[in-house]
C-alpha cells in the first residue's frame, strides 16, 4: 500500500486545509456564475447552436487532449505555486474580458479564448488540488471529504444558474465577472500563507534523478503505471463506460421531458432539481457515514444504484412524471456514493508523486468519450428513442457494478498494488 502524506507536525490539519478548500469553493461558485452568463451570452447575441457547441469544445479540449501532459507536470512541479499561478491566469483572463464588456468591445473570438484559458489553468489548478489533498488530509478522512465535495458540488449546480439568471438582471455582464474576479482572489489570498506539502519523488527503475527525467518519461511512467495495475485500470475502464453512456443520456434529458413525457421546462426542473438535491443528500450521508470500510465496496454499491436510477428513467410510462423525478432523485443520491469513494481509493492507495497523472489520465480518457457517445447516442436515440440510450446506461452501470464485485484485483485494490509496474518501469527506463 502506498506510504502516507498526512500531516504529521503536530498541528491541526482542519483549520490549513479547509481555508485553502473554502477558498476554492467561493472561486468555484465565481466561475460557475460565469460560465452561465458568458453561455447565455452567446445564446442571445448568436441564437447559434455552432456557437454554443464550439464554446463547449473549447472548454472540453484542455483537459481531454492536455490533461495527461497536464497531470505529468503538476508531478514534478511545486503544487502551491501551480495553484497560484493557475489562479492568478484565470483571474487576469476573466478581468480582461470584463474590460472589454464594460468598453462594448468584445467580440465572441475574445469569450472563445478566455475560456480557453480558463480551461487550461483550472486544469492545472483542479489537478494539483486533488493530488496535494492526501497530502494534507489524513487517509481516514479522505472518503468524508470526497462527501463533501460531491455535496458541494451538488449544492453549487442547482444555486449557480438561478443565481447567475438574477445577478443578469440586476448587473451587466462585466459585473459578474468581477465577482468571479474577487472570488478568485479570495481563494488565492490563502496560498501566500499556509504551506502545501510536496510529495516526495519517487525514482522508479534505472536510478535517476529528478533533472534526468523528462516530461515525456514522466509521462509514459503515469501510463504505464495505470496499464501496471489491473485494479485501478479495470475501474478506469468502468468510469469510460460511465461517461460514454450516462453522461449522453441526461444531455438527451430535455429532449425526453418534453417529447416522452409531454411536459415542459417546469417539468424539465423538476428532474434536474431533484438530481441536484439527491447529489447534497448523497454527498452529506457519505460525508456523515463515510461508506464502509472498504472503500470500492461503497462505489460499486453505489454504481448499481446509479444505474438502477437510470433503469427507472428508461422504463417509467409517458403518464408517470413523477416516476421519472423519483428515478433522478436516486441517480443523484448514488453518484456521490460512487464517485466519492473511488477519488478517496486514488488519494489514500496511488503514490503522491503520481497522483496528478493517474488523476488527469482518468479525467482526458473518460472526459473524451463523452463527446463520442453523445455523437453515438443522438442518432441512435433518434432512430429507436431516446429511452433506449437509458436503458443501455442503465444496465451497463449495473453490469459493470456486479463483475467488479467478484474481481479480486478490484475489490482488493486498496490492500495491494500489482508488482508489474516495477518491471515494466524497470524495463522502459533502460530501454530509454
Amino acid at each position: 500500500m502506498a506510504k502516507q502524506f498526512s500531516v504529521k507536525d503536530g498541528k491541526p490539519w482542519k483549520a490549513r486545509f479547509f481555508t485553502i478548500w473554502g477558498g476554492q469553493a467561493l472561486s468555484i461558485l465565481g466561475s460557475q456564475l460565469v460560465q452561465f452568463a458568458l453561455i447565455w451570452h452567446l445564446t442571445v447575441k448568436t441564437g447559434s447552436a455552432t456557437v454554443l457547441a464550439t464554446a463547449s469544445m473549447v472548454g472540453m479540449l484542455p483537459s481531454v487532449i492536455l490533461g495527461p501532459f497536464v497531470g505529468t507536470l503538476v508531478d514534478r512541479w511545486n503544487r502551491r505555486w501551480i495553484m497560484l499561478i493557475a489562479d492568478s491566469i484565470i483571474t487576469l483572463a476573466t478581468a480582461v474580458l470584463a474590460v472589454l464588456f464594460a468598453l462594448d468591445a468584445v467580440a465572441i473570438w475574445h469569450i472563445y479564448v478566455v475560456m480557453f484559458i480558463r480551461s487550461l489553468a483550472g486544469c492545472f489548478h483542479g489537478n494539483a488540488m486533488s493530488a496535494s489533498t492526501s497530502l494534507m488530509v489524513p487517509v481516514e478522512n479522505l472518503t468524508r471529504l470526497q462527501g463533501i465535495n460531491q455535496m458541494l458540488n451538488g449544492g453549487l449546480n442547482v444555486v449557480s444558474a438561478p443565481l447567475g439568471a438574477l445577478l443578469l438582471d440586476v448587473m451587466p455582464l462585466q459585473g459578474i465577472l468581477a465577482i468571479d474576479v474577487v472570488t478568485a482572489l479570495l481563494a488565492i489570498l490563502p496560498l501566500f500563507f499556509i504551506q502545501i506539502p510536496q510529495p516526495e519523488r519517487i525514482e522508479r527503475g534505472k536510478m535517476q534523478s529528478e533533472a534526468q527525467a523528462t516530461v515525456w518519461q514522466d509521462f509514459k511512467a503515469g501510463f504505464r503505471y495505470l496499464l501496471g495495475w489491473p485494479g485501478l485500470l479495470i475501474i478506469g475502464l468502468m468510469t469510460v463506460g460511465i461517461n460514454f453512456t450516462i453522461i449522453p443520456a441526461f444531455s438527451l434529458l430535455p429532449l425526453m421531458v418534453k417529447d416522452y413525457f409531454g411536459g415542459d421546462a417546469i417539468q424539465l426542473s423538476w428532474v434536474e432539481s431533484a438530481m441536484g438535491i439527491g447529489i447534497i443528500v448523497g454527498g452529506a450521508l457519505l460525508g456523515v457515514w463515510g461508506g464502509f470500510k472498504r472503500k470500492i465496496l461503497t462505489s460499486m454499491i453505489g454504481l448499481m444504484g446509479m444505474g438502477a436510477g437510470t433503469l427507472i428513467l428508461a422504463l417509467a410510462p409517458s403518464s408517470a412524471m413523477t416516476l421519472a423525478v423519483g428515478g433522478a432523485l436516486l441517480v443523484g443520491l448514488m453518484n456521490p456514493l460512487t464517485m466519492g469513494p473511488f477519488f478517496a481509493v486514488i488519494q489514500s492507495t496511488v503514490e503522491p508523486d503520481m497522483q496528478a497523472r493517474i488523476f488527469s489520465l482518468l479525467s482526458s480518457v473518460g472526459g473524451g468519450m463523452a463527446p463520442i457517445g453523445l455523437m453515438i447516442a443522438g442518432p441512435v436515440a433518434d432512430r429507436v428513442g431516446i429511452q433506449a440510450w437509458f436503458l443501455v446506461g442503465g444496465l451497463l452501470c449495473i453490469l459493470m457494478a456486479v463483475a467488479g464485485l467478484f474481481i479480486p484485483a478490484v475489490m482488493n485494490i486498496e490492500e495491494k498494488r500489482s508488482i508489474v509496474f516495477d518491471k515494466l518501469s524497470t524495463g522502459s527506463e533502460q530501454a530509454a
